[in-house]
């Protein structure tokens, strides 16, 4: 076989070839499944606010436009065809023009189109104020959304979930991936057949529309230049992260992670402090208790068991960790951490 790489560039490829990898295992295990979703049609004056909620949040703008606000960006337009996505699920305003006076989404009529899926209109239950959401039979032109609750199946806490930004728009990431404006593009085309079946559509390149976001956030480096993305971008700390989200399960001693990095301990235990920003043995105790967390929760796994499976000598010695890191007891995520749906 003809070799047509010099060294230099054969280790550079085969680096990033490492780095693909690592992005391709850690993305492999992120998924984002749709709880609701909702085609909202309303007419100006108009202003919704979405509280809070362990779900993330996407809306698409199909036609009209609308502005957005949250806490931490101020007003913000959205037009045909811009799509964000709010990772945690924070609080925000969606609104024909920001000095229109917002109602809880909640309070929106919605009709049943199918499993998941509700029509949304703009008659708010039970009002009739000026202040609330104008009726559909305003001469204004509708604007048309399409919004949505998603669940990751990770958990609120992992370090992927808390470094992602308030609020991500696909409009600032198109230009880097050609996959989100292919998307956006198919979502718009939906809308303007208006075929059977098209919310149900919708809602399934929503899904592959989010996770497309979060992909093209974390190769494009959109993040700080230290901690998880920084780690993932390091081809032998990726590889470490890599193994430890997939099997967190196992007995990750600083030995076993050195050898996985192919270096020395104190090699590894400094480059991995480096760039996490903590020691690996606090990280591992993090993804262990993120792991339980989900089990006890989701799964309703005995806290004896969850304790056994992550290699704790006691329940007590677990639980004392578990509250630690995650600030409360076990018996606590029960309830706490189990996600409720809210529609969008």
């Amino acid at each position: 076989m003809l070799d047509f790489l010099s060294k230099s560039e054969d280790l550079g490829s085969r680096e990033a070839v490492d780095r693909r990898d690592t992005l391709t295992q850690i993305l492999l295990g992120l998924r984002l499944d749709g709880v609701e979703y909702g085609r909202c049609v309303m007419r100006a004056p108009w202003a919704v606010a979405f509280a809070p909620q362990r779900s993330a949040r996407f809306h698409f703008v199909a036609t009209g436009g609308c502005w957005l606000y949250t806490p931490t960006t101020d007003w913000k337009r959205l037009n045909p065809g811009d799509a964000v996505l709010l990772p945690r699920g924070s609080f925000h305003i969606l609104a024909s023009a920001p000095d229109v006076p917002a109602i809880d989404i909640s309070l929106l009529k919605r009709v049943p189109v199918s499993e998941n899926i509700y029509l949304v209109g703009g008659d708010a239950v039970g009002s009739t104020t000026a202040a609330s959401v104008t009726t559909a039979a305003s001469d204004a032109p509708a604007d048309v959304m399409f919004c949505g609750s998603l669940r990751f199946n990770l958990d609120p806490l992992h370090p992927l979930v808390t470094m992602m930004p308030e609020v991500m728009l696909a409009g600032e990431l198109a230009q880097r991936d050609p996959t989100v404006p292919a998307l956006l593009e198919a979502m718009e085309r939906e809308v303007a057949l208006d075929r059977i079946g098209a919310c149900g559509i919708m809602a399934r390149l929503a899904d592959v529309l989010a996770a497309s976001i979060i992909r093209t956030w974390v190769e494009c480096g959109c993040s700080d230049s230290t901690g998880w993305i920084a780690a993932v971008r390091c081809p032998k700390i990726g590889k470490v992260i890599a193994a430890i989200h997939a099997d967190p399960e196992r007995d990750w001693s600083v030995p076993v992670l050195a050898d996985v990095m192919g270096s020395s301990r104190s090699s590894f235990a400094e480059a991995f402090t480096r760039t996490m920003g903590e020691s690996p043995a606090k990280y591992v105790a993090k993804v262990k208790m993120f792991q339980a967390r989900l089990w006890i929760a989701n799964d309703g796994m005995r806290i004896a068991v969850a304790a056994d499976r992550l290699g704790y000598d006691s329940e007590a010695s677990f639980s004392r960790a578990f509250k630690r890191i995650i600030g409360h007891p076990p018996s606590a995520s029960r309830l706490d951490h189990k996600v409720t749906p809210a529609m969008a």
